[in-house]
């Protein structure tokens, strides 16, 4: 049994060696400098060792992406460490994914714009992407009062997703997201009070 757990352990560390590596390569270069070759070269390993951990560029991306998702919820959970109020922390959320995007750009790729085998609200979705939307529901739970705090999560979601891909693409003005920030929060935390 030991010889078994010391090649599964073996093979684990070989899998974490190639997610890693190629997290670091589309960081520094983008994703189109991630290949199965550059990734054997880079961690000394054949491509056939590649192709028995993952069957392509896209699984890669994809088990990144997994380690993004793991790593947003870490991130919305310690957004929230210390808030006072719902406003506050819906806007230390907002802005702890703002900077989550800004920090890993290449990961927030493979989490939302590149195509993905990965399944959302679906019974074979990922623990991992599970929990990031869970950090985020127990927040707009909060102030959801009678409304469905799911939509209303996803719609926090996708409005945080549009701000960093609008930030990113400088199709909205640099000095403004914490304007914008606050007016989307205020969006979620006013209607409580009206």
């Amino acid at each position: 049994m030991a010889i078994e757990d010391r090649r599964e352990r073996d093979r684990a560390a070989r899998r974490q060696l190639i997610v890693t590596t190629a997290r670091k390569l589309a960081e520094a270069e983008g994703w189109d400098a991630v290949t199965t070759r550059r990734l054997s070269t880079e961690i000394e390993y054949s491509q056939p060792v590649l192709y028995k951990h993952f069957t392509g560029m896209d699984q890669i991306a994809d088990a990144v992406a997994v380690v993004g998702f793991d790593e947003l919820a870490t991130a919305i959970r310690a957004a929230c460490t210390g808030a006072d109020s719902p406003s506050d922390t819906l806007s230390r959320i907002a802005h702890g994914y703002l900077a989550f995007a800004r920090e890993n750009p290449a990961v927030y790729d493979a989490m939302f714009t590149r195509a993905t085998s990965l399944r959302f609200a679906d019974q074979e979705t990922p623990a991992e992407l599970v929990a990031a939307f869970a950090e985020l529901r127990q927040a707009i739970g909060v102030v959801a009062d009678e409304q469905d705090a799911d939509s209303l999560t996803e719609l926090f979601w996708a409005a945080l997703h549009g701000l960093v891909t609008l930030g990113r693409t400088r199709r909205l003005r640099p000095d403004y997201e914490s304007d914008r920030v606050r007016l989307l929060v205020n969006q979620f935390t006013d209607r409580q009070r009206a």
